[in-house]
């Protein structure tokens, strides 16, 4: 049973940063592609970074240079580094294994002076 369970979330003010952690079980993490996703309110979930299981990476134009997608594949864990925030990645983030389809909770991120 794939679970994925995300924290790290919070109110920061613009300019600040915030990293946020996945805990993973279920899968084989080390071969996975992963990812994190966030949503706004009724809007669809959008990719903002994605690993595959070497550690190769992918950002949106949005965020490159801002936020740093991460792995720990001794521990399963999954991070999201995001620096220089402004208040539009205000959101629920998600992360997901990209070979299944379930979903986390998600972590709220507001940013906001």
């Amino acid at each position: 049973q794939v679970q994925l369970v995300e924290s790290g979330g919070g109110l920061v003010q613009p300019g600040g940063s915030l990293k946020l952690s996945c805990a993973v079980s279920g899968i084989t993490f080390s071969t996975e592609t992963m990812a994190w996703y966030r949503q706004i309110p009724r809007s669809v979930r959008e990719p903002v970074a994605v690993i595959s299981g070497a550690g190769g990476t992918n950002y949106p134009d949005s965020v490159k240079g801002r936020f740093t997608v991460s792995r720990d594949n001794a521990e399963n864990m999954l991070y999201l580094q995001m620096d220089n925030l402004k208040p539009e990645d205000t959101a629920v983030y998600y992360c997901k294994a990209l070979s299944y389809d379930n979903w986390g909770q998600g972590t709220q991120v507001t940013v906001s002076s």
